[in-house]
């Protein structure tokens, strides 16, 4: 034997005694495991110019995957898809009311606040803003974040258009630039403050986008999807209802098993007799025997058959409960009582739920305040632009304010709350224009739709 091939003998015997030795290998995490976890979460210090970042998206590419498991989810998961819904219909609802008018002190000239109205009404409607608001909500959930790109028009006004999160990415050659990482380029020593977006490889201006991020620190770059901390338990849930569908479909399917004490031949034969019916499959010659029984048929059979009832034995209500404590799990993320998220009503009060002093209303609440502090942030970009164009004078960003109003969340005694703005009206602390925006009423076209009726 040459010296090449005792070198390849012993490569080759060395490479088999480390495959045996990883194929032994026993990982002492597993233990604390379930066999769905993604493994210990690395240590995360203070890098990346001092950016504090999830571990959970350390990487553009870590966030593309959370990204498309947590949409897989929105777009497949019935829980989810619940979920989602439930929070655009109380976040948004039918809609909030815009309102501009004279800022408090301020002198401005007549008819200004009118102007201003139209340019957001108008707004409004070219965007269809009322639906695009609903997107956004499902987009910063489902995604963690939301993109709006803002386009100005030679006649001054604004368009708005979303930008996919996959879009804002950092390009090739800065790589290496930890001031331009997950696509977001910042000043080197704030990462809070946003000097430009790209978007497919070209550098927009911080001033032309919104980012709308959810569920991270101020100082993390991108979002993180509203599931992702519950994605498994979403998983689960659905698989144990599949489950729990098919046994029962299986169990309820199989009426009787017939137990024959005797050779097969013999159980074949029976069964060939007793048939009503039979089919042969063309391709694998097998031939399958038929018999219908009637609705309360009557056997005559020997003593020696047995019948078993597989169908009695099914307790489906067991495992609702282990569904239940999933479901319930995921509602905790979300802050929501169990039934918004299932749709079951059975074990809940509406009305002690929904009251203004319950988590779920503060939470809604909160992130209202939330949703209308960006959309003021959009909505003031307009005017600003109707005034770049010529449309408004300066004197609309100096002296008017915009006013905004979201749906009620708590549940309301109708009467009671017309009662107390009465009484808030006739002492002079609130105004018409308000009590309007609180049952979300247009006041100007109610006044005009007011004076039409006096004239007809």
């Amino acid at each position: 034997m040459s010296r090449r091939d005792r070198r390849r003998g012993s490569r080759g015997s060395l490479t088999e005694a480390f495959d045996d030795l990883y194929a032994a290998l026993v990982d002492p995490r597993e233990a604390w495991g379930d066999g769905e976890e993604d493994g210990w979460l690395p240590l995360w210090g203070a890098g990346d110019g001092g950016v504090a970042c999830p571990a959970a998206i350390a990487t553009e590419a870590d966030l593309r995957a959370i990204r498309s498991e947590c949409r897989a989810l929105a777009a497949s998961n019935e829980f989810a898809i619940n979920g989602h819904e439930n929070r655009i219909s109380y976040l948004v609802g039918a809609g909030h009311m815009y309102r501009a008018t004279v800022k408090k002190g301020m002198a401005s000239p007549e008819g200004l606040h009118l102007a201003v109205q139209a340019v957001l009404d108008e707004f409004c409607r070219a965007n269809a803003w009322r639906a695009r608001q609903e997107e956004i909500v499902r987009r910063r959930d489902r995604d963690g974040e939301a993109f709006l790109r803002l386009f100005l028009a030679p006649d001054g006004s604004t368009r708005v258009r979303f930008v996919e999160p996959g879009q804002i990415a950092t390009p090739a050659e800065l790589a290496g630039d930890s001031a331009a990482t997950f696509g977001i380029v910042t000043e080197r020593d704030d990462v809070e403050t946003v000097l430009a977006y790209f978007v497919d490889g070209e550098r927009v201006p911080a001033e032309e986008i919104q980012h709308r991020k959810a569920n991270v620190d101020a100082n993390v770059k991108r979002g993180l999807p509203l599931f992702y901390p519950v994605r498994k338990n979403l998983r689960r849930a659905e698989k144990l209802l599949r489950n729990m569908s098919v046994l029962a479909e299986v169990q309820s399917a199989i009426a009787l098993v017939r137990k024959h004490r005797g050779p097969a031949a013999g159980v074949q034969q029976l069964a060939a007799a007793s048939a009503d019916g039979s089919a042969t499959h063309p391709a694998t010659g097998r031939t399958t025997n038929f018999r219908r029984f009637a609705p309360g048929t009557i056997l005559d059979v020997p003593a020696t058959t047995e019948y078993d009832f597989p169908a009695a034995a099914l307790d489906a209500g067991s495992f609702v409960a282990v569904l239940r404590a999933e479901l319930r799990a995921i509602a905790a993320r979300l802050v929501m009582p169990e039934f918004m998220l299932t749709s079951d009503a059975s074990n809940a009060n509406y009305a002690s739920t929904l009251v203004a002093e319950g988590p779920a209303v503060r939470m809604f609440a909160r992130l209202q305040a939330r949703l209308i502090e960006e959309d003021l942030w959009v909505l003031w970009r307009v005017v600003r632009n109707a005034v770049r164009a010529g449309k408004l004078p300066e004197a609309a960003v100096e002296t008017i304010e915009i006013q905004a109003a979201a749906p009620s969340l708590a549940v309301r005694d109708e009467l009671k709350e017309a009662h107390v703005h009465k009484i808030e009206h006739d002492a002079g602390i609130l105004s018409k224009q308000t009590w309007s925006a609180r049952r979300g009423l247009d006041f100007d076209q109610e006044q005009e739709n007011l004076r039409g009726g006096r004239m007809l």
